[in-house]
């Protein structure tokens, strides 16, 4: 075969690979998926508690198939919605948000924000994740209603955790949340709540945007039950038996989402030892809607009654 038809036709070749993957990574990106965990830190005889932990929704006006997706989270019951940031990807997201929250603003929830919740995403080239973090970030963008979204969801009655406490009793159940801002940002004021975890609650919850293992740590030194956190789209471009490639922050790819323990090497029930949640994520940046072996997805956590 003559090289010039043999680079001709793998230069074809490559190209139907690449339009294949970017199809997948598009419909991967759409594939919205709900995960179920059951987490062993009620006291013996209470009732079972689900919590929704929702994040990085991204959401654009143009996305109805993810918005209705979440208004019918609302179908499964939740006891309480925790919403951990990154909801906005638009200047014109919020009336959009606010619908897809509809129902769920009717339950009990608390929230914290992200960084894409106070400026709107610009365009960057994605393999700039692959990269050690430089410490730059995106405040140079026109600022995204934050206060307003704000304003809806405490109207609502969700707790604002923006580096302070607060409680909840649902069920008969008393909790006690702490939370930070965006530790992504430096937002975290970590000092106004440490030793915040209140011991005569029946679970404590922390809440982060982003996984940041200094917040990670400060949360289990205070005894908390259970941390809640999203921020790394669950890496976001995976690779098949090999996982994420990055968290964008600094916590291990080991625990870019799921349920773990931190410390990572902890025992349950023993001091300075949680249950950390990281929720993938619903969202992409709005300039490039890939995924890839990291679907979309919101969890249903179920708190149960500790055993032993």
């Amino acid at each position: 075969m003559a090289p010039t038809r043999f680079l001709a036709r793998s230069a074809l070749a490559l190209g139907a690979v690449g339009t294949g993957v970017a199809a997948y990574a598009a419909a991967e990106a759409r594939a919205y998926t709900l995960r179920r965990w059951d987490v062993p830190v009620l006291p013996p005889g209470h009732a079972p508690l689900r919590v929704l932990h929702l994040s990085d929704l991204h959401l654009t006006p143009d996305q109805r198939a993810k918005r209705e997706w979440v208004r019918r989270l609302a179908d499964l019951g939740p006891d309480i919605v925790v919403d951990t940031g990154d909801n906005l990807a638009s200047l014109k997201a919020l009336d959009p948000l606010l619908d897809a929250l509809g129902p769920l603003l009717a339950v009990p929830g608390v929230f914290v924000l992200g960084s894409n919740d106070y400026f709107a995403p610009g365009f960057r080239n994605p393999l700039r994740y692959l990269l050690p973090d430089d410490g730059r970030r995106n405040t140079r963008t026109a600022p995204l209603p934050w206060r307003e979204m704000k304003a809806a969801m405490t109207t609502a009655g969700w707790l604002d955790l923006t580096n302070t406490g607060g409680a909840l009793t649902v069920g008969g159940t008393r909790l006690s949340f702490v939370g930070v801002d965006d530790p992504h940002l430096s937002y975290d004021d970590l000092a106004a709540v440490r030793g915040g975890a209140d011991h005569d609650a029946d679970v404590r919850v922390a809440v982060a945007h982003a996984p940041y293992l200094r917040v990670l740590d400060a949360f289990a030194a205070d005894d908390h039950d259970l941390v809640l956190a999203g921020h790394t789209h669950g890496g976001q471009v995976c690779l098949p038996y090999v996982g994420a490639l990055t968290t964008n922050c600094d916590l291990e790819p080991a625990r870019v989402k799921g349920l773990h323990r931190h410390p990572a090497d902890s025992v349950p029930g023993q001091p300075g030892s949680s249950y950390l949640h990281v929720s993938a994520g619903l969202g992409t940046n709005p300039w490039l809607r890939f995924r890839t072996a990291c679907r979309p997805e919101a969890s249903l956590i179920t708190l149960l009654p500790r055993t032993g």
